[in-house]
């Protein structure tokens, strides 16, 4: 700890009021403002004892009567709660050093929760030559921590307890017992204190490398800091770049305290204070005002005694809320929140619309052929009808050009093929497009994962597409493919070659001399039956054109259908259930983060509190 030399310089001014607040809120119509419910009646003891903070035996932090450890209450509790299941939700997704600072938050939760909830653990924390033992001594009202001018006075951190039952906080802390002070000798000290737990801390900017160590370690762990800063290094860069800056989320439970102010002449000490307070306001740290939630700036001189009085009955007031703790932790929940943003919020909307599901259907059916298997299926259907309903002089002519060149009969003509990629390229393709639309705006990792999934189903979905395509064409082989008009229409080409038999016969019988002359009956008979037939083998042709488009629609369809529920069972619902683990982890950051919770009353509405009664 550094030495104090306010008594080198002195100051022919009187600094007139060292409470400089900015932005601070309303509080609760209870006056208590406590923050994420965490106070009196949110930190419940395990006895069931009603709020403390009345005057009365229940007040009075006995060594045996106190409770020890409480549960934390209203949106802090949910938060924490959400935490956990947060953590639980992505351990599979995302890796142990970016969910690390989260578990650290939930493991001193569970540490704070089941030590004393009627100790407010204070650390005073500065720079070499700041003044932060002479404040310690002067707030104890006893020389506790060594001070002088040789540097570092304070080697490691030395604690002063205004009541009993704080031992489990200071072994957290790991104050071994002949660190541990009392503020007077005999007593315990101002009532006003009573609760508070006040840690001297090792210089922040020690050349001593464990110094610093044990800075930063404990205050990881207490519930509130006093920042004691001095007119010459009161801008230092290791102070705000390492510590003010990256705990601007916690000004609730943060003082800064402009200490040797007696140094200052004349108007000095105000210009020094608002030029500290706006290296705060640049640091991101909001400055209490008018009982609004943010740190409380002041000045004072530890070693005249200015101030002090006024810092003592801020602090008192502080403490006997007893909301720091739970304060505490909700800022470090907060400050964990946002270091897990970029891994839970996405950009934009998320998710695959009902265009990207149809899409993905159409590019697997198109992939097993699906549109040329309905096209087959309309020409068979048309072939058939040509069969069935086609003159037997052209059946015969058929059947003779097989009987003549086998085989011609049945040659298909050739369909020219697109220089396409295969099948199973093409389904490739359609999986990867529809993961990269999934993914698209998720965070990296929820991206990923959702990739994976989608990989892992379209293992063997080429093969799967094959499968149904002949099953299809398996069961499509055994459907009839005559409309049920057809026997008409076969029994009118019949009635054609009969009327055309019939015509031929009567005409030879005539020819012969067995039948009576008469050319024109026979031949109109035959005529009848000669145009006859190809017009009902056109009005047959002309009837199947609708019939065989449907036929080929439904082949198509059914074809569609099978790989669309194909690729659903293999890959969207994979995608989907991804998806929507998504969307369970981004409601339980929601919850975490805490974007709408009550005001609280921090240092600086205390201030106000302390100021309307010393004023």
């Amino acid at each position: 700890m550094t030495a104090i030399t306010d008594d080198e310089n002195e100051t022919g001014g009187r600094w007139d009021d060292g409470l400089i607040a900015r932005r601070v809120g309303q509080r609760h119509e209870d006056g208590t403002g406590h923050d994420d419910g965490a106070g009196p009646g949110d930190m419940s003891h395990g006895d069931g004892g009603g709020e403390v903070g009345g005057e009365g035996e229940g007040d009075h932090i006995g060594d045996e009567q106190l409770p020890v450890g409480g549960t934390y209450g209203g949106p802090l509790r949910d938060r924490l709660s959400a935490l956990r299941e947060l953590l639980g939700l992505s351990q599979t997704r995302l890796d142990g050093k970016t969910l690390a600072e989260a578990g650290r938050v939930l493991d001193e939760a569970a540490a704070r929760q089941r030590l004393s909830s009627r100790h407010t653990v204070v650390a005073i924390a500065g720079a070499t030559g700041s003044g932060k033992s002479t404040l310690f001594n002067a707030l104890a009202g006893v020389r506790i921590a060594e001070t002088g001018l040789r540097r570092p006075t304070t080697s490691a951190p030395i604690a002063c307890t205004w009541s009993e039952g704080a031992a489990g906080l200071l072994d957290r802390l790991a104050i071994p017992g002949r660190l541990r002070r009392k503020p007077l000798a005999g007593g315990d000290g101002d009532e006003t204190l009573q609760g508070l737990v006040l840690v001297d801390l090792p210089d922040h900017d020690s050349a001593v490398v464990r110094h610093r160590e044990q800075v930063d370690r404990i205050l990881a762990l207490v519930d509130a800091v006093i920042w004691v800063v001095d007119p010459e290094k009161y801008a230092d860069a290791a102070l705000h770049e390492r510590y003010l800056r990256p705990l601007a989320g916690h000004a609730e439970i943060t003082f800064v305290v402009l200490n040797q102010i007696d140094r200052l002449p004349g108007e000095a000490a105000d210009q020094v204070l608002d030029d500290l307070r706006r290296l705060l306001d640049e640091d991101g740290m909001a400055v209490g005002e008018h009982g609004e939630p943010g740190a409380t700036v002041l000045a004072l001189s530890a070693l005249t005694g200015e101030g002090v009085g006024e810092l003592r009955e801020m602090v008192g007031a502080f403490v006997q809320e007893r909301s720091a703790a739970a304060r505490r932790l909700s800022a470090d929940v907060d400050a964990a929140a946002a270091k897990l943003r970029p891994v839970y919020v996405a950009d934009g909307r998320t998710g695959l619309d009902e265009r990207a599901r149809e899409d993905f259907s159409a590019r697997l059916a198109e992939a097993i052929g699906a549109t040329a298997a309905g096209e087959a299926a309309e020409r068979e259907w048309r072939r058939n009808a040509g069969r069935a309903c086609g003159t037997p002089w052209l059946r015969l002519w058929r059947w003779y050009e097989r009987k003549r060149m086998p085989g011609a009969a049945t040659v298909e003509p050739q369909v020219p093929m697109e220089e396409e990629p295969t099948a199973r390229q093409r389904v490739e393709q359609a999986v990867r497009t529809v993961a990269d639309e999934a993914a698209h705006g998720l965070p990296a990792p929820w991206g990923q994962a959702v990739r994976e999934a989608a990989l892992r189903g379209a293992q063997g979905l080429p093969e799967a597409l094959d499968a149904l395509a002949a099953r299809e064409a398996a069961e499509s082989k055994g459907r009839p493919l005559r409309p049920a008009w057809w026997p008409a229409a076969v029994l009118a080409q019949a009635s054609m070659t009969l009327l055309q038999i019939y015509g031929g016969l009567w005409l030879v019988g005539q020819i012969v001399g067995v039948l009576e002359p008469g050319l024109v009956p026979p031949v109109l008979v035959m005529l009848a039956g000669i145009v006859g037939g190809p017009l009902v083998e056109w009005a047959c042709a002309a009837a199947t054109k609708g019939p065989a488009r449907r036929y080929g629609q439904d082949a198509r369809r059914r074809l569609q259908e099978a790989a669309a529920g194909c690729g659903r069972a293999k890959v969207l619902d994979p995608v989907a259930a991804e998806l929507m683990r998504y969307r369970e982890v981004r409601e339980k950051y929601a919850r975490v983060s805490g974007s709408t919770r009550p005001a609280s009353a921090g240092p600086g509405a205390v201030q106000g509190r302390v100021r309307s009664r010393i004023g």
